[in-house]
């Protein structure tokens, strides 16, 4: 996925977005980003959002310790996770409580989803959702409650 020419003639501009889009951090950075692209060059490109989306999962990936996720349109998604840590297990429990029938840890300590995400979109949107869920901290939203 890339910025097209087409989009940002000037090499050494494509350049340095590319830079600067590797180091967001998270998801208000790629917001920022992209809002300010939109001004800078006008409305994105197909190929421009898809790489933000990329940027943004592989964000997420990070925070949640994942290593590696493997999606396929039909059957089964799988994330791998470095050393075998779960950053948030406290999450990855709630999900998998809340989807029982969708989602399972193995004894290799690789998470199984078993959702059908026949779609582009709808593949990046479910792995996202279940991404963030693992991020999250439930001891904020206690904090918060109190």
């Amino acid at each position: 996925m890339l910025i097209p020419e087409e989009y940002v003639a000037d090499l050494p501009v494509r350049l340095a977005l590319y830079r600067r889009l590797a180091g967001n951090r998270g998801r208000a950075d790629i917001e920022s980003f992209a809002a300010e692209l939109v001004d800078r060059f006008g409305p994105l490109p197909q190929e421009v959002s898809n790489l933000l989306q990329v940027v943004a999962i592989k964000s997420l990936c990070r925070r949640a310790n994942v290593r590696a996720h493997r999606g396929r349109p039909k059957g089964r998604g799988v994330l791998a996770f470095r050393e075998n840590i779960f950053a948030n297990p406290e999450g990855l429990i709630a999900y998998i409580g809340k989807h029982p029938e969708g989602a399972r840890v193995r004894p290799d300590m690789k998470v199984v989803f078993f959702d059908e995400w026949i779609r582009r979109r709808k593949r990046l949107k479910g792995a996202t959702g279940i991404l963030r869920t693992l991020v999250r901290d439930p001891r904020k939203r206690e904090r918060k409650a109190a």
